[in-house]
């Protein structure tokens, strides 16, 4: 299918046992879960499915059990990225071969390339692969920005198709849509979700979905059909609990959210360290918060 970069896309969460292996039926029947709630399309492997703490044959395992699960009904956004060129291209390779629709590629993190080595890197990766090529910039995490010119030349390259930025930074999220063609730009912060499409962007790669699909699905059907006062409402429904999903560090009050709630039928949301479950103090706002909304 014809990957296109738009809609509510979970970035995720990945279920693990309390030995802290990859629980893989239950990875299904939260893909199931996500799928029957609506989604466009899923996102296995970033930053939210704790990429950074998988072996590259973890890695692999994950993004091949999604797509089998999935099995053609919507696209799969494959994580591959890396701060290593030549194992950005092995996942990417990898995520082709297996049946990915498209493939998202993170900043290299830690060893803060310049603008031109960002360019080199992801020019290198694209030309390695069919796939569409999704750029990820979230700064706050890799330490390097991915610069709005920088992403303008990008987008000059045929399979670079757009840009999940979560950068938060609005004056760059514009100039980057004012300046590109046939280019989409995909929100990376829930809580931007309606700034952005208002602005020209496409929808979002979503924490909160891992949790209410469907509340996340109706929001930015609105979004597109362009009920923007009801898109609004759902804005700032959703609001708390956008920012009590980032109280700690993410991935852990989402996964603590999917525990407490047994989110899809499943129990084994246990985090690897070095991440660790938020506090009872923070535990209790993220229950308290997702209560408010009423929908469990």
């Amino acid at each position: 299918m014809k990957f296109k970069l738009e809609g509510n896309i979970p970035a995720l969460i990945t279920p693990m046992k309390k030995n802290l292996e990859i629980d893989f039926d239950a990875l299904r029947r939260f893909v199931d879960f996500q799928i029957e709630n609506g989604v466009d399309a899923v996102l296995p492997c970033g930053t939210t499915g704790e990429s950074a703490t998988m072996s590259h044959q973890e890695h692999k395992k994950v993004i091949e059990t999604v797509i089998d699960e999935v099995n053609g009904r919507i696209p799969v956004l494959a994580g591959t990225g890396s701060n290593s060129t030549k194992e950005a291209i092995d996942l990417t390779k990898y995520a082709e071969d297996v049946g990915a629709d498209a493939c998202l590629l993170i900043c290299p993190y830690y060893n803060k390339p310049t603008q031109r080595g960002l360019i080199n890197h992801f020019k290198i990766v694209a030309e390695s692969t069919n796939l569409p090529v999704v750029l990820y910039n979230v700064p706050s995490r890799t330490g390097r920005n991915i610069e709005a010119e920088t992403t303008i030349e990008l987008s000059k390259i045929p399979n670079i198709i757009g840009i999940k930025e979560a950068s938060g930074n609005l004056a760059q999220i514009m100039k980057i849509i004012k300046n590109t063609e046939n280019f989409s730009v995909i929100s990376g912060d829930d809580s931007l979700t309606y700034t952005i499409y208002m602005l020209g962007g496409t929808g979002v790669i979503s924490v909160a979905t891992n949790i209410v699909p469907r509340l996340m699905s109706d929001f930015i059907k609105n979004l597109r059909s362009e009920n923007y006062k009801d898109a609004r409402s759902y804005h700032y429904k959703l609001l708390d609990l956008f920012n009590v999903l980032f109280i700690e560090t993410n991935p852990g009050p989402v996964k603590e959210a999917a525990s407490l709630f047994k989110i899809a039928g499943i129990s084994n949301w246990f985090l690897r360290p070095p991440l660790i479950n938020p506090t009872p103090e923070n535990s209790k706002k993220i229950k308290e918060t997702i209560d408010a909304l009423k929908v469990f």
